[in-house]
């Protein structure tokens, strides 16, 4: 199994059958990513167009997504809500740069994507400079300080789901509001007011709903039958809204304005911070003031890591994204992919990598703040070959049910990415953790709040035939940050910029990403190829490959069941909006997933 390490200059380094300059395999994310280079394993041809991934709901087809990214010479946006992409557009064509851009389009997905977008969750923001340093804000929920790890057992001592991810225990602190305004206090340049506003608009002016998020407030009701104040912002006294109407949020409108005027000192310690903490009193959550007055967003170092010649750069702990991520394309730098996308062989091989890093995922990582992490050792070379040299070229390996995986997260999350006209690049993932959080609304406050203290396991060493396990790393504490699989994501060439990723997904996020990067740099896709293929997914446990529908042929199936794997066919995967930098013009390329019906990419 050849390894293949960066090239030196002027060298030539061999991807699939041809062998390619370094500058060429740089304006792969560009020139030779936009379609014009053959498929691995298929010379002289293009990359056949993968058809569209089904639906989340077949009874609207999405027909074919677009081909071809949006290209733009200066900026570029790109999110799950065409309107929170205009919002960052208009602040970064007014001089702002991409920080402020990336505070605003959140802001706005606050109001227009409230299933994940949100001031009542936290996440992580990922920043690279022009100069090609880069650092990481960390904006996790935390737990409050009344958490244990016995808090989700009833009082016979047994573990309650309803607790762990749909009461007001599985509240955690926000950190959203935090995040932001430290990442644009340390490194944006126009006034928070002016990146605020925009949201307060939308929320208090309304805007008109779209099919698809109008169906999908249709089908959270239920859910919140039981919370009135929900009730009151996500339908007219019980009704439903439809598609065409306008939605107006004015209890929101007003803790955006808010926030507005005193930044985050409201939110933590302000009238917004009294209302929160009332409706944590009234149904039984564990927040007090002192947690959202000692809550504090962190500036970390990123995880960084290089394949094939091409640097990554993403997050670390308490995000299991950057770590896992890297281990998996360690591994997978010892064999040569030229099998064609979603090919039995290839599929094989990143399944195996998979399975060995969600295993370690299970078993290393958690909050280093509370928990010693091996995290040099993890994302080592010589680690990833060590895990290489136990994959059979032909079998499948067994998942051991003795070992361990994590508890369940919700795939309801969203990413963005943001490259400004100096070459500034911000990838920000944050969620509520379920769709639409805890379904609770702070009442009077008008905004979702989490159910975060679900991604902390359940209890010290419950094990259950699912193959949940109490491991030690990741059990609630005070002020612990739950562990995450957010994973926002950049890659470099020689020092320069080329592509900003990322995805929802719960724990398929981290292999959204692996595959967008893969289909990037060993299948030549262009960017929104990239973006559009099918996607399938291995968690160590349960040991089954899950590919979305049309991922694999029946062919393919039957070769991997012959390599002893198991293969279930699942609905959509992840939503990674990329853009990429165009190496030969510097055009930024926007590939919004079309998976999120109102995407869009949005540049000047």
């Amino acid at each position: 199994m050849t390894r293949q390490p960066r090239p030196p200059s002027g060298g030539r380094i061999r991807i699939g059958r041809r062998r390619l300059s370094p500058v060429l395999l740089g304006a792969g994310l560009g020139a030779l990513l936009l379609g014009g280079v053959a498929c691995s394993g298929n010379a002289g041809k293009r990359p056949a167009l993968l058809p569209a991934a089904i639906p989340e709901d077949p009874e609207e087809p999405l027909g074919e997504f677009p081909t071809e990214p949006v290209r733009a010479p200066h900026a570029m946006v790109v999110s799950a809500n065409a309107l929170a992409s205009q919002v960052g557009l208009e602040v970064l064509k007014a001089g702002g740069n991409a920080v402020d851009a990336a505070v605003a389009t959140a802001f706005a997905l606050a109001v227009v994507h409230p299933t994940a977008g949100n001031i009542g969750g936290g996440g992580f923001m990922l920043i690279r400079f022009p100069d090609g340093n880069a650092t990481t804000i960390d904006f996790r929920e935390k737990a409050p300080l009344a958490a244990h790890p016995e808090m989700f057992l009833d009082e016979n001592g047994r573990y309650s789901p309803e607790r762990h991810r749909n009461s007001h225990l599985a509240v955690g602190v926000p950190g959203t509001v935090a995040g932001l305004a430290l990442a644009h206090r340390k490194y944006g340049r126009t006034p928070w007011a002016e990146l605020v506003d925009p949201s307060i608009r939308l929320a208090e002016n309304g805007f008109v709903l779209s099919e698809a998020l109008a169906r999908s407030l249709r089908s959270v009701l239920r859910s919140m039958e039981r919370y009135p104040a929900s009730l009151a912002v996500f339908s007219k006294n019980g009704v439903p809204y439809q598609a065409g109407e306008v939605w107006r949020q004015p209890d929101l409108a007003r803790t955006l304005r808010r926030i507005r005027d005193h930044q985050e000192r409201d939110f933590y310690a302000g009238e917004t911070a009294r209302l929160l903490v009332a409706e944590m009193e009234r149904g039984g959550g564990l927040i007090t003031l002192e947690d959202l007055a000692r809550y504090e967003a962190v500036e970390r170092p990123p995880i960084v890591g290089n394949f094939r010649g091409y640097g990554i750069i993403s997050m670390g702990p308490p995000s299991s994204g950057g770590i896992t991520l890297i281990q998996m394309l360690n591994i997978l730098e010892g064999f040569l992919l030229t099998y064609g996308h979603n090919q039995p062989q290839t599929v094989h091989f990143m399944v195996e990598a998979m399975r060995r890093a969600y295993r370690d995922r299970a078993r290393y990582l958690a909050d280093t703040d509370h928990y010693p992490v091996p995290v040099e050792l993890l994302v080592s070379k010589i680690y990833g070959a060590d895990l290489r040299r136990e994959i059979d070229p032909d079998r499948a390996s067994p998942s051991s049910p003795e070992d361990v995986r994590l508890p369940e997260e919700s795939p309801e999350t969203t990413h963005f990415s943001v490259v400004d006209s100096e070459g500034m690049a911000v990838a920000v993932t944050y969620t509520l953790e379920a769709g639409y959080g805890s379904k609770i609304v702070v009442p009077g406050a008008g905004f979702l709040l989490n159910n975060e203290m679900g991604d902390f396991n359940p209890a010290p060493g419950m094990t259950d035939e699912e193959g949940n396990i109490g491991t030690e790393p990741n059990l609630a504490r005070p002020g612990q940050r739950m562990l995450s699989s957010m994973t926002p994501t950049m890659v470099t060439w020689e020092g320069k910029l080329l592509a900003v990723t990322g995805s929802p997904g719960g724990r398929t996020i981290i292999n959204t990403v692996l595959q967008v990067i893969l289909n990037l740099v060993d299948h030549r896709m262009n960017v929104q190829q990239a973006v559009n293929a099918r996607r399938f997914h291995h968690q160590w446990l349960p040991d089954v490959i899950q590919g979305e529908e049309g991922a694999f042929t029946p062919e393919t199936v039957a070769a991997l069941e012959a390599m002893g794997h198991r293969v279930r066919m699942r609905g959509t995967q992840g939503r990674a909006h990329t853009i990429m930098i165009d190496p030969l013009t510097g055009d930024r390329l926007g590939a919004p997933d079309y998976r999120d019906r109102d995407a869009g990419a949005r540049g000047y």
